[in-house]
């Protein structure tokens, strides 16, 4: 799977000060904010569970968290999954 989206890997830090590699499977501009879907570094396909990770400002710093509105996270959902699965062949 790494293969086919790359290999952009980050580590995060939680709260509690704990460390979490993650790789970055792709990036969406929605509405002038940021979004990422990652996945944990190292995951098999069968463990693949895609988290949507928005990208905000605080004093100038970027932060990622979870988009807490149900609309906004089903709109960027959809189309990231549009992004991810897209099949060229298909496209005219």
């Amino acid at each position: 799977m790494s293969d086919r989206y790359g290999s952009d890997f980050m580590t995060i830090v939680d709260e509690d000060g704990e460390e979490f590699e993650l790789e970055v499977l792709t990036t969406l501009e929605y509405n002038g904010c940021n979004y990422l879907a990652v996945i944990p570094a190292g995951a098999e396909d069968a463990d693949l569970e895609i988290s949507i990770l928005k990208s905000v400002d605080e004093d100038g710093e970027p932060i990622l968290c979870a988009i807490e509105d149900d609309t906004e996270l089903e709109t960027v959902y959809q189309l990231i999954m549009d992004t991810l699965y897209d099949d060229p062949e298909t496209d005219e």
